[in-house]
């Protein structure tokens, strides 16, 4: 049984004091023991499910999935088609990402390579960032409203 202070258990997992306070304060982490002087001290198991809960952070999962799988991972017997089914869905979603990010790219890449370095009047990074109808990707001629975005910038 090992007997640490939240400071070690940070140094141990890599996770700052802030982070493990929060992840109290969610419900991923249990609620610590406490000394007579209300320090918190943590154990081997708690050691592991930050690292568990670290690592699940690092790969992009939400706290909402992190929790599920934990409360999965209490039950060693069970199929793990949920787990993963959670995973499926966590990766769909980092392939929108990756989709989303590549457009950006190529909308960045062909402002930049467009722009003739003269002046500021003339620049096509300024025009395509002024007017999302110069965009190449459909999904930027229009704001979050649903209007298409006026063609000049408003005077300051």
């Amino acid at each position: 049984m090992m007997d640490i202070a939240i400071g070690e258990l940070s140094l141990r997992t890599g996770v700052k004091v802030p982070t493990i306070r929060y992840y109290e304060q969610v419900g991923l982490m249990p609620a610590p023991i406490r000394t007579a002087g209300s320090q918190r001290r943590y154990g081997v198991a708690e050691v592991a499910r930050l690292n568990f809960i670290r690592h699940s952070r690092e790969l992009g999962f939400e706290v909402e999935a992190i929790r599920e799988l934990l409360s999965m991972h209490t039950h060693p017997d069970q199929s793990c088609a949920d787990v993963d089914l959670i995973a499926r869905r966590h990766l769909v979603e980092v392939e929108r990402r990756i989709e989303r990010l590549t457009a950006l790219r190529v909308e960045l890449s062909r402002m930049i390579e467009e722009c003739g370095n003269g002046r500021v009047g003339e620049c096509r990074v300024i025009a395509t960032l002024t007017d999302h109808g110069q965009c190449d990707d459909p999904s930027h001629h229009a704001d979050i409203r649903g209007a298409t975005t006026p063609r000049t910038v408003p005077e300051a």
